[in-house]
């Protein structure tokens, strides 16, 4: 049973940095393409950062350069450090498989303001 429990999320001020942790049970990384997704209301989940089975990153226009994703295979656990924050980054983060196949986790709030 796959079960997936995002956290790290918080406040922070503009230009803070953050690091969300997505524990993934029952998914193994080696076969299934892992995102990080992000949702605002009234607007559509979007995919922000992609890493492959084999381990390539790929990241949506609107982060590029300011966030990373990387995983760590033994702990089942995908990562999403994200840096030079604005306020449109303002979101839940979710992660999932890519393309999505799970059920949603409860998801991290990040809201960056002053």
């Amino acid at each position: 049973q796959v079960q997936l429990v995002e956290s790290g999320g918080g406040l922070v001020q503009p230009g803070g940095s953050l690091r969300l942790s997505c524990v993934a049970s029952g998914i193994i990384f080696n076969i299934n393409a892992m995102g990080w997704y992000r949702q605002t209301p009234g607007k559509q989940r979007e995919l922000v950062a992609e890493i492959t089975s084999g381990g390539t990153t790929n990241y949506a226009g609107s982060v590029t350069r300011r966030f990373n994703i990387s995983r760590d295979i033994a702990k089942n656990t995908v990562y999403l450090q994200m840096s030079s924050l604005q306020p449109r980054d303002t979101a839940v983060y979710y992660c999932n498989r890519v393309p999505v196949l799970y059920s949603w986790g409860q998801g991290t709030q990040v809201t960056v303001s002053s």
